[in-house]
């Protein structure tokens, strides 16, 4: 893994996430989320990620599970908080 190009602050999970992935899923998509691999958006997504690193917006990252479940990871604007949700916590 690369190193973090940001800070998580506060990470915290949905209850449905946290049910659903294993620990190991959760911490591999943290580390790849902190260190600017945005996991499987679209091109377009990839480099509204990459500007909103730059400037100070929220980041979003998607991945799949090991055991197929798609779950995303979000950090707030100001870097004080991440979370790890399903798409349809949203």
């Amino acid at each position: 893994m690369r190193a973090p190009k940001f800070s998580l602050g506060q990470v915290v999970a949905t209850p449905a996430a946290l049910e659903v992935l294993a620990d190991s899923d959760v911490r591999t998509a943290l580390a790849r989320h902190a260190s600017g691999d945005w996991g499987e958006l679209d091109p377009a997504d990839t480099a509204e990620n990459e500007t909103s690193l730059t400037h100070g917006f929220r980041l979003l990252s998607a991945y799949t599970s090991a055991a197929g479940t798609k779950f995303w990871v979000i950090t707030e604007a100001d870097r004080s908080a991440t979370t790890v949700l399903l798409p349809s916590d949203y």
